[in-house]
């Protein structure tokens, strides 16, 4: 490939961004996405192997699972089990830059508390969150703080924790778009795509918006642009949870103080923001028309992870392993080499992927190590013959030490919980995840399976769960399956 053909690249990645939200059949508006997707691929079956900033970033700049990149939960994080990448591991942005890439960083990094961008290839920092390497002392920061416990008075879409000080959920601002943090972190990079407008060197810029995560408060034009009576309740919102792991359980009393009214607002407010982040992402595509860039920029839309939004009661996302909580969007577009533009690709893709389809499509050299495969397949209309048939995932906790692990097909889903029970679910019987199967005597062979495709997939990856001692080896089904 010449030097005249590599494309430039942009990265528009947003945070907390449930896939669902941005399918064609979804009634949040997202014009900017439909016209990429429209001239592009989307990918509509994208998992992190963990829902969780840190992990999920790592993973898709190094091509790793958590269990070799080193990077298992929130690495600003007392509870950290590590603050950064273990070493040796690569990313695909210092492949870029050997290769004759310049590239240029604008927004939430959250890989590493050691290393910034400009330690991995990234020539010019326009703009990160501030990771401070120090959290202080969390006890005394409570101790002078109010406990409100016995307070009542609780707020529109306010969730009350006494001893902890209480949390908005959803909500709007006096601050127009103008002045969201979020526009600061897109006008940073488009003011390099213009400093760019005739350069002849391949460039990448990464541009990585803070929203829609929680809280959902927004500016007022988006905080009413959807009618909370037109919004139907999840599916699966009264999900009792009952047949599922406590933690759930624990993790949906805090939101079930909010009224089925105030979900219906909080998800009219979460449809708002995304609504927001494609605005943003359009101004970006507005500055790479006006400048003649988009002929030959590969453009590359995606999420870190989901977001519940009230799915089976609940909200955000990390230990829980439903769907909403961990699918994201994906969507390439790449003018002169989609092959079927506007197509939707269905097979199973994870962040990892994306690494290597970047690294490919740019000559460049190869990571020494990577769990994922090219996606450039898809791109010219053709499927792998040997593409992954299942989903695997690595939980390690949140800031709440747990671990689970997920593995799921086309018909299963399988959850493993050495703590608690494990889940089943027939996903094409029951696709919102309401019943767990797994003590059903009659899907034993199937438990037995999917547990042996966990081990398989653990082994394959260097997975940190092979731990042999009796209180804690409590999986029905043990790594040496493998060897029947």
């Amino acid at each position: 490939m010449s030097a005249t053909a590599r494309p430039n690249i942009l990265i528009f990645m947003t945070d907390q961004e449930q896939a669902q939200v941005t399918l064609p059949d979804h009634p949040c508006r997202t014009p900017n996405l439909d016209r990429i997707a429209a001239q592009g691929v989307r990918f509509t079956h994208v998992y992190p192997p963990m829902a969780h900033c840190c992990p999920a970033r790592a993973s898709f700049m190094t091509g790793l699972y958590p269990s070799q990149h080193g990077v298992y939960n929130n690495v600003d994080n007392d509870q950290a089990y590590r603050r950064g990448l273990k070493p040796g591991v690569e990313t695909f942005s210092e492949k870029l830059a050997e290769s004759g890439y310049d590239l240029y960083y604008s927004g939430k990094w959250h890989i590493s508390a050691e290393e910034r961008p400009t330690d991995r290839g990234w020539k010019e920092w326009l703009y990160v969150t501030e990771i401070s390497k120090e959290q202080g002392d969390r006890r005394q920061m409570f101790r002078n703080k109010p406990s409100e416990r016995g307070r009542t008075d609780r707020k529109r879409g306010e969730l009350l924790r006494p001893g902890w000080g209480s949390k908005q959920l959803y909500g709007s601002t006096p601050a127009v778009y103008e002045e969201m943090k979020d526009y600061d972190i897109v006008q940073k990079g488009v003011e390099q795509l213009q400093k760019l407008k005739d350069s002849t060197d391949p460039w990448c810029v990464y541009i990585g918006v803070n929203g829609p995560h929680d809280p959902f408060i927004v500016p007022e034009k988006y905080a009413t642009m959807y009618n909370p009576d037109d919004i139907p309740l999840p599916p699966n919102y009264h999900d009792a949870l009952t047949d599922k792991p406590g933690v759930y359980r624990r993790m949906r009393k805090v939101f079930d103080q909010l009224t089925e009214q105030e979900v219906k607002e909080s998800i009219a407010h979460y449809w708002g923001y995304c609504t927001m982040m494609d605005d943003l992402f359009g101004e970006v595509l507005q500055a790479l028309e006006a400048n003649g860039q988009m002929d030959n920029t590969l453009i590359l839309f995606l999420s870190d992870h989901g977001e519940h939004a009230g799915a089976h009661g609940l909200y955000a996302k990390g230990i829980s392993n439903f769907d909403e909580g961990y699918r994201v969007p994906c969507l390439i577009s790449w003018p002169g080499h989609i092959t079927q533009p506007g197509s939707s690709v269905d097979e199973f893709v994870t962040l990892m992927d994306i690494a290597p389809t970047l690294l490919e499509a740019a000559g460049a050299g190869p990571l020494a190590k990577c769990s994922g495969a090219s996606l450039q397949p898809f791109l010219r209309g053709e499927k792998p013959e040997a593409w992954r048939s299942i989903m695997f995932t690595q939980c390690n906790g949140t800031e709440v030490l747990y671990t689970s692990r997920m593995v799921k097909d086309r018909k299963y889903k399988f959850v493993y919980n050495p703590a608690d029970i494990d889940e089943l679910y027939d996903l094409e019987r029951d696709p919102h995840e309401l019943v767990n199967i797994i003590d059903k005597p009659e899907l034993e062979p199937v438990k037995e399976r999917m547990y042996t495709r966990m081990w398989e997939q653990a082994y394959l990856y260097e997975d940190t769960i092979f731990n042999p001692y009796v209180t804690v080896a409590t999986a029905d089904y043990g790594p040496a399956i493998i060897n029947e």
